[in-house]
């Protein structure tokens, strides 16, 4: 039986203006494999990033084989206010691309409403922030 997911992993074209996006967001950055790998950790979940150097190898086969940078679609859930996660994109640099929008997310079974601010990151993947309640 699946629990829950332990991480995603993508990969990256802009590896230092992905690393200070995301910690501009206030998750933790951490590199790992020698620095081809810069893992994302917010809570307990974790994206991993992997480098041009990873992905572009030819010898890393365990991705998605069609995988590119920008190919990621990630929501996720904002604790806090929609003011503080307004202000948290500015200070990324994030422009917002759709929201706030009324949005159905996964919690409960996803019969739970939120509100979403999507925007994108460095790399051009996709990202939605739901604030539940």
């Amino acid at each position: 039986m699946i629990k829950s997911f332990d991480h995603i992993a993508v990969p990256m074209e802009r590896v230092a203006e992905m690393e200070q996006f995301y910690t501009d967001l206030g998750c933790r950055v951490v590199e790992q494999s020698g620095g081809r790998i810069f893992a994302v950790i917010f809570g307990d979940n974790k994206i991993n990033f992997h480098t041009p150097e990873l992905w572009q190898s030819g010898q890393f086969t365990l991705r998605g084989h069609t995988a590119e940078p920008g190919s990621g679609d990630m929501c996720f859930v904002w604790q806090g206010s929609q003011e503080a996660l307004l202000s948290t994109l500015q200070k990324a640099s994030a422009e917002i691309e759709e929201g706030p929008v009324a949005r159905t997310g996964g919690m409960n079974g996803g019969s739970t409403q939120g509100t979403s601010v999507y925007t994108r990151d460095p790399d051009n993947n996709l990202l939605e922030f739901i604030i539940y309640g």
